[in-house]
């Protein structure tokens, strides 16, 4: 089970830069130049556009009107003032295309000015990811909104893979902390019947058999979640009365709860009776999950309560508890696999903190969602369910 009771922090290490293996070289030319070929390419079929209709079209009018105008066509005067238009023409053509020219240089230079930093910023947050380095972050303050938009994505990208880094470390490092106590044991007790020094027997034979259970239902456990992540996890789907699910959960767990002398109650409301689509063994198993949770963090005199809620399209599974609570710190993090509190790491009865996981994983199936809060330490916790309610005519 997760026992989300206190934080740790772990630093992402640097695992180098083996994703950039065979990747490809920039090669071609930079971005001003091709800006500027680019603008220069526009600007010249505009002029060379240009100066096609306008050696076209534009001596035939102005012959048109110069004889509308009284000159003699043929005569000298004429061809001396056609000559004149088509050389002014084709001179204030080419100082346009001078000047053209020189303004989609500017533009260039500008443009890539405002591109070139950001874009450089992007690059080397990219590369200093691909390094393993997911403290990066990039900048491109007053680039304009699709860069900003990108820079978001790519940030928001790092922060998960950082976060995904942390969860992978603890990962190894708790399954390392719950299959070192059971080898160790395993192994001190191997040594004593070889020396001699322990006899094989029914009490042996029972912590033989406890370890081995142990391993195997942490094996089991990680194989669920990883297969109800990937959504690979087998799932028979059927109408199931909330009511059923809650009372069943509740008459499993009556006895662990009176054993330890924690009061367990459950207070039928609105959503007992909605029917949801459900496999009744998973959703079984969040509540059981849910249940063990509460029951660790709740001291014996306390209390655990079930109910339920509904509104127009939904209804909502609560566990309410009455005992150690969470800090706002540890509230992101009580689905992570193998999270587990300071505490956690001083009682030995503590979970294994993949139960909290599994059930999130199993209510992601269902098309629901799993949430938690808490007022603080001591002030108990509260787990929501939230599922669909199924089409039942």
């Amino acid at each position: 089970m997760n026992t989300a009771r206190g934080s740790r922090t772990s630093t992402p290490s640097h695992t180098g830069a083996a994703g950039a293996v065979g990747a490809p070289v920039a090669t071609g030319r930079p971005l001003a130049t091709r800006l500027l070929l680019a603008q220069g390419a526009v600007v010249a079929a505009g002029i060379v556009t240009a100066s096609v209709v306008a050696a076209v079209t534009g001596p035939p009018i102005f012959h048109e009107h110069l004889v509308q105008a009284g000159a003699t066509a043929g005569g000298d005067q004429m061809m001396h003032v056609e000559e004149a238009f088509r050389d002014a023409s084709l001179i204030s053509l080419g100082v346009a295309l001078v000047i053209a020219l020189l303004c989609a240089l500017v533009v260039t230079f500008y443009v890539n000015g405002r591109l070139q930093r950001p874009l450089a910023s992007l690059t080397e947050a990219a590369d200093q990811m691909g390094r393993g380095h997911y403290e990066a972050r990039a900048d491109v303050e007053g680039a304009g909104p699709e860069l900003t938009s990108l820079a978001n994505a790519v940030n928001s990208m790092a922060a998960q893979l950082a976060s995904t880094e942390d969860t992978r470390r603890r990962l190894l490092s708790d399954v390392a902390h719950e299959m070192r106590t059971p080898v160790a044991t395993l192994g001190a007790y191997l040594d004593g019947l070889e020396d001699g020094v322990a006899e094989w027997g029914p009490e042996t034979a029972g912590l033989f058999r406890a370890h081995v259970d142990r391993l195997a239902r942490l094996c089991d456990d990680i194989g669920t979640v990883s297969r109800a992540e990937e959504g690979r996890l087998p799932m028979t789907l059927s109408p199931l009365r909330v009511a059923d699910l809650v009372e069943a959960a509740v008459r499993e767990a009556a006895s662990a709860f009176e054993v330890k002398g924690v009061r367990l109650e459950a207070e039928r409301g609105p959503g007992w009776d909605v029917t949801v689509r459900a496999d009744r063994e998973r959703l079984g198993q969040v509540m059981s999950n849910l249940l063990s949770n509460a029951l660790r963090h709740t001291p014996a005199g306390g209390r655990v309560t079930v109910s339920a809620w509904t509104t127009q399209r939904q209804v909502g599974i609560l566990v309410t508890d009455t005992g150690e609570g969470l800090t706002p710190e540890q509230l992101p993090h009580v689905f992570e696999r193998f999270y587990r509190g300071d505490s956690a790491r001083t009682r030995d009865d503590r979970g294994s903190g993949i139960g909290l996981t599994i059930a999130k994983a199993i209510v992601d199936a269902h098309g629901g969602a799993i949430g938690v809060s808490s007022d603080g330490p001591g002030q108990g916790a509260r787990f929501v369910v939230t599922l669909p309610q199924a089409n039942v005519s």
